[in-house]
């Protein structure tokens, strides 16, 4: 019989898209090789009003049972805001204020908390996904002997909250991402005791098998040009408003047909522009294919634990175009060899420009396919996890 194991993570499902969501079904889908996996998480959808829009409470997605708890209220976005403000940058706050902080942050589901603690004993290992959320800070606290925790952690106003500094000393393991994402975490909590190294992620080679022919590609999305694409969601917070601004000014300065391609939810408004096409959500192989020729895939954001489309970019030996400001993104492109990085306007068109030349572009290509052959195969990966359950299981 296989030892039986739960993931915890705010959301879950194939329609969801969050990074910390989205590593959380990868691991999920690896993990039922070897063990009996659970998945426990809320009926919530939207992680901004955390409703809850699942009506089953247990199903199956891929072979893993996924076990839902209803969300207890709806989360208020102003008076969420209004906390954070105050949180952040009001010194006389208390731990009452944070943990107030945390209630309107949600999702808040006390049946999901009850299940954890009335089964605990039935499972060999808990793994939280996600540092921030109500359901890793409290569902943590109840079976730290047995807890997994990857953070996807990075230098944001949350993590300097008084409540997460017990949290990060109370997991069994702490794995990271990144090895920016481990120095930072253990730079500022002094938990280097705890048994932890970098995870990272796997990327399946399967995914990339069923790429649209290039014409095929052309025609469906009326792209005529060369392009450079985002993928991710389209949020002013992930630095969206910024590259549209590069962009637009990039294509006064410069005679080029150059496209700018999303892919993703947009929760902003995109500018009517002739050169930036919005195709919304696509299919894996569509949006593999749609990576595959692109000329750069560009990453603007500031802040990133990880980057799963930088490294099925690099997969796909395309190079990157990142903001410096991210030292996980800026970690990558220096590690490969496979990306450049810009802090402002000039420097954002002189990389571009240079990434434009196929040469240039076809080596950080190539460097950053190797580097993710090296570093981020399931294999490795799933040695390191598989370790650290056992390890909990026989403890």
């Amino acid at each position: 019989m296989k030892k039986k194991i739960a993931l915890v993570v705010q959301r879950y499902g194939l329609e969801v898209n969050g990074g910390s969501e989205y590593s959380c079904r990868l691991f999920a889908e690896q993990l039922k090789k070897k063990y009996d996996v659970d998945i426990l998480t809320t009926k919530a959808i939207d992680y901004v009003t955390w409703d809850n829009h699942y009506s089953s409470d247990v199903e199956e997605i891929n072979g893993v049972t996924v076990r839902r708890f209803g969300t207890d209220e709806s989360r208020n976005i102003k008076s969420f805001n209004k906390q954070s403000e105050f949180v952040y940058y009001n010194g006389d706050k208390t731990v009452y204020d944070e943990l107030e902080w945390m209630r309107l942050q949600g999702p808040v589901s006390f049946s999901l908390l009850r299940y954890i603690n009335l089964n605990r004993e039935e499972y060999e290992a808990f793994i939280f996904f996600t540092y921030t959320y109500f359901t890793t800070y409290f569902g943590l606290q109840l079976v730290p002997e047995k807890s997994i925790l990857i953070p996807t952690a990075h230098d944001e106003p949350p993590i300097y909250l008084s409540i997460y500094t017990s949290l990060f000393h109370l997991p069994r393991y702490l794995f990271y991402l990144t090895v920016e994402e481990m120095e930072f975490v253990q730079n500022k909590f002094e938990n280097q005791y705890i048994p932890s190294g970098v995870l990272g992620i796997g990327i399946d080679s399967h995914n990339f098998n069923s790429l649209l022919p290039l014409d095929k590609l052309f025609d469906t999305y009326n792209i005529s040009s060369a392009y450079i694409v985002y993928v991710g969601r389209i949020d002013e917070s992930k630095g969206c408003k910024e590259m549209f601004e590069y962009f637009i000014k990039y294509k006064k300065e410069k005679k080029s047909e150059l496209k700018l391609v999303l892919v993703g939810k947009a929760v902003m408004d995109i500018p009517n522009h002739e050169d930036i096409i919005n195709l919304g959500f696509v299919s894996d192989s569509e949006k593999f294919s749609i990576m595959k020729n692109a000329e750069v895939l560009v990453m603007p954001s500031k802040y990133e634990s990880l980057s799963m489309v930088v490294l099925e970019a690099f997969y796909l030996n395309r190079p990157i175009l990142v903001n410096a400001h991210s030292e996980v993104l800026k970690g990558h492109c220096i590690r490969s060899n496979g990306g450049l990085y810009y802090e402002a306007y000039d420097e954002f068109v002189q990389c571009l420009n240079l990434l434009l030349n196929r040469d240039f572009q076809s080596k950080l290509g190539h460097n950053g396919h190797e580097y993710v052959e090296r570093e981020y195969i399931w294999e490795t990966v799933m040695k390191k996890l598989n370790t650290a359950i056992e390890n909990i299981g026989a403890s």
